[in-house]
């Protein structure tokens, strides 16, 4: 399932010195309150939570109003084909974590209740930013990611994408093994412990070796992928109140794998290697070489998933279930954002369902946001911390 980030996604400004707004919140207390009617009433809330913006310049949501916050935000997100599954989100509230070790804990925590059985949808959601206070962050992008090196004839072992935060990592005594596949340590920003590193455990590393249903020598390229794509950098905003660590994951899409990660000439680049090792002749595009390597890159990743018992899903399987997310919305009163380029999947668009419309691209709250400081961290050159 591609979730709301995972490929590049617009840094939005944001003014962390600034105070709630009060409308805001109330848009989002009485569309919350109206949805769940077994909260009661908003008007008593709604007092109450004038009276907190008045006093401090921000308000505390209340468990249900975080759950269905973080919810509503996953349903409004406007990249994401899987949202069908809004509602199954599970919302961990992790506010009160303040230390870098609280929070390493706890996000360890949150890959182990996602990833350790069946991939389900999960979010952490941390401390709230308070107006002009420095806030705890993580570097990272996503909270598994596989390393980059480039060796001295310019040559790029594992991700190329993450080269430049390995670099930041190896400076602050990271060592990695130099391999394709070496899982980054968690960077953890607090303003109380500053910067600390550290390494996942391998107990919350779930990955799925690849292989391929007919040719025995994919096996033998040793690929691998993580199971749970947990985005880790970008803010939760609810009611105008700013979550800057809110890491969320859903579970893949296979072709976020198989036609991207794998197969991007920036990232892993696999399609000659497979294309040579298919035996395809490379020495025109009319060969459609590519294209032939970049289908069985794939079949390859659903294969391998679907053997090793992991929850996975395909990009025609998913087209279709987006398009029964849109009917239910409609049915429900709700316009749905949707930005074309990224809800048609990368590879053979135009046999899914997705493809044939237009979509209304605009921004509902609450959302999910990528921040120009949360963007340079993962780039490994971070912004002075406000």
């Amino acid at each position: 399932m591609i979730v709301p980030g995972y490929r590049e996604h617009p840094v939005e400004p944001w003014d962390p010195s600034s105070p709630v707004d009060p409308g805001e919140a109330e848009d989002f207390l009485r569309r919350c309150y109206t949805e769940n009617p077994r909260l009661g009433p908003v008007e008593p809330r709604l007092a109450i939570v004038r009276a907190q913006i008045a006093a401090t310049g921000t308000y505390v949501h209340t468990t249900d109003e975080l759950t269905h916050g973080a919810r509503m935000a996953w349903r409004n997100a406007s990249r994401c084909i899987g949202r069908l599954y809004w509602r199954s989100l599970m919302v961990l509230d992790r506010r009160r974590a303040r230390t870098a070790d609280e929070i390493y804990s706890l996000l360890v925590q949150h890959l182990l209740t996602a990833g350790s059985a069946q991939i389900r949808p999960v979010i952490s959601v941390f401390a709230a930013a308070q107006p002009g206070q420095p806030c705890a962050r993580v570097w990272n992008e996503q909270l598994i990611r596989y390393a980059g090196y480039r060796t001295d004839d310019g040559q790029a072992i594992g991700d190329p994408r993450l080269i430049d935060f390995t670099a930041a990592v190896r400076g602050f005594g990271w060592r990695g093994k130099g391999e394709a596949f070496d899982v980054l340590p968690l960077v953890i920003e607090t303003p109380g412990d500053g910067v600390r590193v550290y390494e996942l455990p391998e107990r919350a590393i779930r990955e799925v070796p690849l292989s391929h249903p007919e040719f025995g020598w994919f096996a033998e390229l040793g690929l691998r992928w993580h199971a749970v794509p947990a985005i880790a950098n970008m803010r939760l905003t609810i009611g105008g109140v700013h979550y800057p660590l809110a890491p969320f994951n859903g579970w893949y899409m296979g072709s976020e794998i198989g036609a991207r990660n794998l197969a991007d000439a920036d990232r892993y680049n696999l399609l000659p290697l497979v294309a040579a090792r298919m035996g395809l002749d490379t020495s025109r595009e009319s060969t459609l070489w590519r294209d032939r390597a970049l289908v069985e890159l794939n079949r390859a990743v659903l294969h391998s998933f679907e053997r090793a018992g992991v929850k996975m899903s395909d990009h025609h399987t998913e087209s279709q279930r987006f398009i029964t997310h849109l009917r239910n919305e409609e049915k429900a009163g709700r316009r749905v954002p949707a930005d074309w380029t990224w809800i048609v999947p990368p590879i053979s668009g135009g046999i899914t369902p997705v493809f044939h419309r237009y979509y209304d691209e605009f921004d509902e709250r609450p959302a999910f946001y990528l921040d120009e400081e949360a963007a340079a961290r993962a780039k490994g050159c971070p912004m002075r911390t406000r």
